[in-house]
Order: structure tokens, then sequence, then C-alpha cells
């Protein structure tokens, strides 16, 4: 089944690229969710009419995707936790976490972006891969300290 993308999606294709998907996957998810059109001359014909708009907007999410992956590179985030004896936590440190921590530096990047494969369960410094749109990740530091009790 040939369809027309009508947003960009990380596994299948950019926006206004004709895809070849299997019928169900087509049928049952792409087109009732509005993600693509099928690919008959009616719909080609808008496509290229269009073509300047959508590589436009694709030109736009690219530059804001590598302003945000300078905004990242290098950057330190420092959590402090509660620890054992032994430099386990008490909890964990989540992908939901290091997105409030980035907030509070006035970086927003949606959780479900950053690629943080287990919780983090021990204290360290620790590198975590952030996808930052238009298939471009970049690496943030996080560092996991004890929390210090005051009396």
């Amino acid at each position: 089944m040939e369809l027309i993308l009508k947003e960009t999606l990380d596994n299948l294709g950019q926006e206004g690229e004709i895809v070849k998907v299997k019928p169900g996957y087509g049928r049952n998810y792409l087109l009732p969710q509005g993600k693509a059109v099928m690919a008959n001359a009616a719909n080609r014909s808008i496509f290229e009419r269009n073509q300047a708009a959508i590589l436009a907007r694709i030109e736009g999410k690219r530059i804001v995707a590598e302003q945000l992956a300078k905004k990242l590179t290098g950057i330190t985030i420092t959590i402090n936790q509660l620890a054992g004896t032994d430099e386990r936590l008490f909890g964990s440190v989540t992908s939901a976490d290091l997105s409030e921590k980035l907030a509070e530096l006035n970086i927003v990047v949606d959780r479900k972006n950053i690629l943080l494969t287990d919780p983090i369960k021990t204290l360290g410094d620790f590198t975590v891969p952030v996808k930052v749109g238009f298939q471009m990740t970049t690496d943030i530091q996080v560092s996991v300290t004890p929390l210090t009790q005051e009396a």
C-alpha cells in the first residue's frame, strides 16, 4: 500500500514522502490517525503543489532541533538523592526527573525524548542521550550525588 505522509514519523519517513507500508498498518493506524493519505493522482498533485511549504516546515523543524542540541551540548545536571552506604539510591532517577531539572534551566524537553534505558539507581556520573528532533540526538551529563541531611 502506497501512502503520502502528512507528518514526519521517525521510523517511516518525512512529511510529503511516498512510502510503502503493509495494508493493515496503513488502513488501521496511519489513515485513521490522519498521519497519511492514499497516494493517488489527486493527492500526489496536491502535495506537489504544496512542496515548497512542506520543505519550509521541515527546514524550520531542523533549525529548532539544532538550536536545542546546541543548548543541551555540554550541559551537566546534578541530582541529589537519598542513598545508602553502598551507593544505591532509595528510589531512582527517571526521565521525568531529568525533564523537570531541564525545565528549571528553561530547556523544555519531553520526558519521552530522554532516552534513558533504565532508571538510574546508583550514585555517579552518567551520559544520557536526548532526542532533540529531526532524527538528531545529543548527550547530557547527569551527576547523581548523595543528599546531605541537615539536623
